[in-house]
């Protein structure tokens, strides 16, 4: 009931400056239309209201630089709408790319360690991580196939269901036609990956099913054009779930 009553309750409006401003950084949010701009300044309001958006180490943030965040995160909710912001609480800026320590014990019982260096990642329950520097790259040149934060809230939105597997929570008939065509089209893609060729798609797409999904989100939003020639089953899913891309 306490939940449902917080969620009812609208959040202070972005100011009209504010929007202006942070609008102007961020290519994506530029190229949307007035019913859709409208509807990202809610959702970046209600954002910039529940999350905690922590700097890390000497990195500050004004707040024209925390709503460009907002936005940069809200981009894939468009149509999801706000529950998609649901189940976590915090984004954790970096300055730059960022090192994780990870491990694995194998098969014979002996256990690996390394470290990763990472532009982005999203916890389960917890928090979305960001690269500053990376995001603002993704700001200069909005057309290159990345987009940090919609891969990592693609995340997100695939761990509503409970599993991180590719598909985000849909209606049981578009779940069979999403599974099936994102099945298809995975398999195809890590073969063509597997056996050397060279892939309109970054093959890091081929490293798991939910990769697959979050790294096709970046095409949908940054080349939409080069996925509806690579993928064109995943190009007509990806624009029926996130809706039209900004860049058509």
């Amino acid at each position: 009931m306490f939940e449902l009553l917080r969620r009812l309750r609208r959040p202070p409006p972005i100011a009209d400056d504010l929007w202006r401003d942070a609008r102007a950084a961020v290519p994506w949010a530029q190229a949307l239309d007035a019913p859709r701009d409208a509807r990202l300044r809610e959702l970046v309001a209600r954002f910039v209201h529940e999350k905690t958006i922590s700097p890390i180490g000497e990195l500050s943030l004004d707040d024209r630089q925390r709503c460009m965040l907002a936005m940069l995160c809200c981009l894939p909710l468009l149509e999801f709408g706000e529950e998609g912001l649901r189940g976590w609480s915090q984004l954790i800026v970096y300055p730059d790319a960022f090192r994780v320590n990870r491990s694995h014990i194998d098969a014979a019982g002996v256990l690996h360690e390394w470290q990763d260096e990472l532009i982005g990642e999203a916890w389960d329950a917890g928090p979305v991580i960001l690269s500053w520097a990376d995001v603002l790259a993704d700001c200069e040149d909005p057309r290159a196939g990345f987009c940090v934060a919609a891969h990592e809230i693609a995340h997100k939105l695939d761990a509503l269901d409970g599993l991180l597997d590719g598909t985000p929570p849909l209606p049981r008939p578009w779940q069979r036609e999403w599974a099936r065509d994102f099945q298809r089209v995975y398999d195809g893609f890590v073969d063509e990956v597997d056996s050397g060729r060279e892939t309109l798609i970054d093959p890091y797409a081929a490293e798991a099913p939910e990769e697959f999904f979050a790294v096709a989100t970046e095409y949908h939003f940054s080349d939409p054009a080069l996925l509806r020639e690579a993928m064109p089953e995943i190009a007509a899913q990806l624009r029926r779930f996130y809706g039209a891309s900004p860049f058509g």
